[in-house]
């Protein structure tokens, strides 16, 4: 993929006039109209907060979110983002208690790494070779467990030279590893253990589209097996973190993700685990700063396609192993 530059915000004019945010303001008694209702007293409140909030400097911002116990790490932006967001939650929790059961217990999060070659030529089939899932508890907000397999690829089953510098994956662990068939019966297994689907709510993510579309899709095909119902639709954090945060697509790769929120890439670099630890690293943080990762992608008739914000939060179903294809 093709760096770009990371366009720094320009820091704001400093203003005379400060933010008056405190403990005894979150927790007052506000009107009691409909939360729905946008001529309501409360959202003139947000407003107004808002617009103190995007006159305070970096030091003013850090100072604020530190009195609250908020993450004071990240770039200008972020931490007016967070704070904002901190606000606005309390105030309409006062108005309407937020339902614990309306959002996913669990996000399983998923980086695949797959056979490549230095280039990547347009006819080279790409083949799994690396199935992790980071299982986050979206009520601790921490990384419950984890899953790794290896697999064995079968169409180029000799690891590129490049492939293995990338990866860090050797020719040794991809030749005692199982085919993709049995790490995904085993994946299916370790889920369903977990209770996902059954007891617990979820949701699949991912960083970017082509885990699922390309590598998953592709992968299915190869060991003639029809796509797993549970993988069928995604949160694509590349799409959610620049929706939230309001930057542009070349501001969303995972690096600048994690330097923009103040912190450092924890691991090897495309080994499939560390990064997505790191994904899900991010992931803990939207949902500190308010974001509600819900689904926004989905796989249709082997194509895919862009899932509403308005359409109705959904869990994954419970996982199966997929039927062969004819």
């Amino acid at each position: 993929m093709e760096e770009q530059k990371e366009n720094h915000p320009q820091a704001a004019p400093r203003e005379t006039q400060h933010c008056r945010i405190s403990d005894q303001e979150t927790n007052g008694k506000n009107s009691t109209a409909s939360s729905n209702d946008f001529s309501d007293p409360i959202y003139k409140e947000i407003a107004i907060t808002n617009g103190c909030i995007n006159r305070m400097t970096r030091d003013e911002l850090r100072s604020k979110l530190a009195e609250f116990k908020l993450e004071t790490r990240g770039v200008k932006d972020v931490l007016k983002k967070r704070l904002k967001n901190y606000y606005k939650k309390q105030k309409l929790m006062q108005k309407e208690p937020i339902n614990g059961n309306s959002y996913y217990d669990y996000i399983c999060v998923v980086d695949f790494e797959a056979t490549c070659e230095e280039g990547n030529p347009p006819e080279f089939i790409h083949e799994i070779i690396e199935f992790p899932i980071v299982l986050l508890n979206t009520h601790t907000l921490e990384i419950e467990d984890t899953f790794q397999q290896y697999v064995k690829p079968e169409i180029n089953p000799k690891l590129s030279n490049f492939c293995i510098s990338l990866t860090g994956i050797t020719q040794d662990i991809v030749d005692k590893a199982d085919t993709f068939p049995q790490v995904l019966q085993n994946v299916i297994e370790w889920m369903r253990q977990r209770e996902l689907g059954t007891k617990y709510s979820y949701s699949m993510l991912t960083d970017g589209s082509w885990d699922m579309s390309k590598f998953l899709n592709i992968q299915c095909r190869i060991s003639c097996i029809k796509y797993p119902s549970f993988a069928k639709k995604w949160i694509n954090i590349r799409k959610s973190y620049g929706n939230f945060y309001k930057v542009p697509r070349n501001q969303t790769k995972l690096t600048i993700m994690l330097e923009k929120l103040g912190m450092n890439y924890d691991g090897r670099p495309h080994s499939g685990l560390d990064d997505s630890k790191n994904i899900a690293r991010i992931a803990i943080r939207m949902l500190q700063d308010g974001c509600e990762l819900r689904v926004n992608e989905r796989m249709h008739a082997g194509q895919l396609m862009t899932v509403s914000s308005s359409v109705p939060l959904e869990g994954a179903p419970a996982p199966q192993m997929p039927r062969y294809r004819n």
